[in-house]
């Protein structure tokens, strides 16, 4: 069972979870969604506000629900269940594969985007801005040929933290 929770009540290392645990962005509605691996992400405080910003290649079938909706979740699930759902959900495409039921997660439609049964948290983030990475940005620009040899640059979203749910 899900409960509500202040942002500042969050107990574990947000830095840990994205970095190490990764997370599923999810964005969507029940006519359609999609639910991908992340670990490039912050959370903190801008503009006043609880922040959090995840860095999307164009190319991913998310970005379709990001632009037409105005809300997304980042969720992070228990270590045992790492390999089942980063397995599919960081390696398969949602345009041809369901990726709730292949990793077995069950989504749950109560917020104002999609997350699942069984994460452990849940960040409700309302979209407040968005950029793009552009070339002539890179101050380092090793960084390039390293993480873009495509050139697809992240977008990247901006969205204020409204709900934080724990899963109890």
């Amino acid at each position: 069972m899900f409960k509500e929770i202040a942002f500042t009540d969050v107990k574990e290392n947000v830095v840990d979870l994205l970095k190490n645990q990764w997370a599923l962005v999810t964005a969507g509605d029940k006519n359609g969604f999609n639910p991908m691996t992340v670990s490039w992400g912050a959370v903190g405080e801008l503009w006043a506000q609880d922040m959090a910003t995840i860095y999307i290649r164009p190319q991913r079938y998310t970005v379709k629900y990001l632009e037409e909706q105005d809300y997304f979740t980042i969720s992070v699930y228990p270590p045992e269940l790492k390999k089942q759902i980063h397995g599919v959900c960081g390696s398969k495409s949602g345009r041809d594969t369901d990726k709730a039921k292949e990793a077995g997660i069950t989504p749950v439609f109560d917020e104002k985007a999609p997350y699942f049964k069984e994460a452990k948290l849940v960040l409700v983030c309302r979209k407040v801005a968005k950029g793009e990475f552009k070339p002539e940005q890179f101050i380092d620009k090793s960084i390039i040929p390293a993480q873009y040899p495509q050139n697809d640059f992240h977008y990247i979203y901006y969205g204020a933290i409204e709900k934080v749910l724990i899963n109890e």
